[in-house]
């Protein structure tokens, strides 16, 4: 099956690269000059576009607040969000099947500018949330269809480039997002900060209209949207969240217990379902695309106490909003940097990649619990190695990235591309959504708010950190298993 996938990739693309070109390495000027160089722009401009939104609307939201009321709905405003762009990323691969890849990614785009306006518009925060939402579900979609199309659009020697800079351009948002929140906050134009975003999406969506094919060569089997499980996943994901909110250890592990258990069912009804949201296999980790789903799962939920970050530098180490922002922006910015380094590597030191990204996250994470819970006011001896911690847990999730992926790709029977596609992004969406709402709980736990001050905020440092390690920990037993599963194939 392997083989007969890599021969349909390769005789159907209209860009598949000759047998002699697959030889050589593909370099990013491949990538980025000619229509190629259209292609990678359409798919990481709407990934941008995704993420950005993301940060600028976390910036504005106490603006927001301010003007339109709704306190008591703050955190739902990203949770509905969340749950909207899982939701848009499991329906990805329908929507590519029975639209194709232009309208795909036009009707993506239309959806995350209706929700743009939305937002912009919104009088009170009911409007706002399912502007929300609707962003969410587009937003799901077009980054959903980046990784989707990138094995329909282009050669798979550049397969590798593609997703690096796909994955790249989160940590570029994280240094763009909150600064174009944050100048239009500062002058109290929050619906501004949303109307910025909506030429670039007409943009976006005119390059794919012009430029990506009508239809695929990729013709996979027919399904049907699997409505039980989208349904559970959505209730797991909010039953999460919603115990994370309460400062009662006892909700916080009955929202535990309840996606867990929603979980669980996903998993039984996948086995024997005809509409999957996930290809045949893929939730037994004896196999390669059951191994390399929980490797990313493992992955995303290992950079969730990020969230705390901020605060912890600023009751810890005394620093300014300003720069423990940007501080905890240094996990992003390791995070694109080894993109951009792993997708030239990951054709010859693959196993070495997918194998050495989870480890260098475990070191990370293991710096974080010895140097971050000091009380240090602003001591460089003790901000040097956990700015080291946040580097390394960025890097070492972008040094494995594109060899994941790639492999997902490879490990996918030729009749389930969209699907394995699609669930990528739904399996990584997923695992941030939980792994927040379970950073949330340790915190909580630990007594972030009660005792909280100095004290509490040392206790859930030393508590994030310190369980969070366990998911690169297992993950490097995992990895070992990906690189038996699917390492001499690649």
């Amino acid at each position: 099956m392997q083989s007969n996938t890599h021969q349909t990739l390769a005789s159907n693309s209209e860009n598949a690269a000759s047998a002699g070109d697959e030889e050589v390495p593909a370099g990013w000027g491949d990538l980025l000059s000619g229509k190629n160089g259209v292609y990678a722009l359409a798919l990481a401009g709407g990934v941008t576009l995704h993420a950005v939104n993301m940060y600028i609307a976390t910036t504005v939201m106490p603006s927001v607040i301010a003007e339109i009321g709704g306190l008591d709905f703050y955190a739902w405003a990203t949770t509905l969000f969340v749950v909207a762009s899982i939701l848009g990323a499991a329906l990805t691969a329908k929507l590519l099947k029975r639209s194709g890849p232009r309208s795909a990614y036009v009707i993506a785009t239309l959806l995350f500018g209706t929700g743009t306006l939305i937002c912009s518009l919104a009088i009170n925060m009911p409007v706002m949330l399912v502007g929300r939402s609707v962003q969410g579900l587009g937003g799901g979609f077009l980054y959903a269809l980046a990784y989707g199309l990138t094995r329909i659009v282009l050669p798979e020697r550049l397969w590798g480039r593609a997703i690096g800079l796909i994955s790249a351009m989160f940590g570029v948002a994280t240094l763009v997002g909150p600064a174009i929140g944050g100048a239009f906050a500062e002058y109290s134009a929050w619906r501004a900060a949303f109307w910025s975003l909506l030429p670039f999406a007409g943009m976006f969506a005119l390059v794919a209209y012009l430029t990506l094919p009508r239809s695929s060569w990729d013709k996979n089997e027919r399904s049907s949207v699997p409505f039980l499980q989208l349904a559970l996943l959505t209730g797991a994901v909010l039953a999460v969240s919603a115990g994370s909110l309460s400062a009662d250890l006892k909700w916080n592990m009955a929202g535990l217990a309840a996606g867990l258990g929603m979980i669980a069912c996903i998993t039984a009804i996948e086995r024997k379902a005809g509409a999957r949201l996930l290809p045949r296999k893929s939730f037994n980790i004896a196999t390669p695309l059951g191994a390399l789903y929980l490797t990313i799962a493992l992955l995303m939920a290992s950079m969730q106490p990020e969230i705390f970050v901020p605060y912890l530098l600023q009751k810890l180490h005394a620093q300014s909003p300003l720069w423990a922002g940007y501080l905890a922006a240094l996990m992003a910015i390791g995070w694109t940097a080894a993109s951009f380094l792993s997708s030239r590597w990951h054709e010859k030191r693959g196993d070495r990649l997918v194998l050495g990204g989870p480890l260098l996250v475990l070191i990370g994470l293991i710096l974080l619990a010895v140097f971050l819970p000091v009380h240090g006011a602003g001591d460089w001896t003790l901000l040097l190695p956990i700015c080291l911690g946040l580097i390394l847990i960025g890097f070492g999730i972008g040094l494995a990235w594109p060899s994941l992926v790639t492999r997902v790709y490879q490990s996918a029977p030729a009749t389930e591309q969209d699907l394995a596609a699609g669930g990528m992004t739904t399996v990584q969406l997923f695992a941030m959504a939980f792994g927040t709402a379970c950073a949330g709980m340790v915190a909580n736990f630990a007594g972030i708010a009660d005792p909280g001050g100095v004290g509490g905020a040392s206790s859930a440092a030393l508590w994030l950190a310190g369980v969070f390690a366990l998911a690169p920990a297992l993950c490097i037993v995992i990895a070992l298993k990906v690189v038996r599963l699917t390492g001499a194939k690649h």
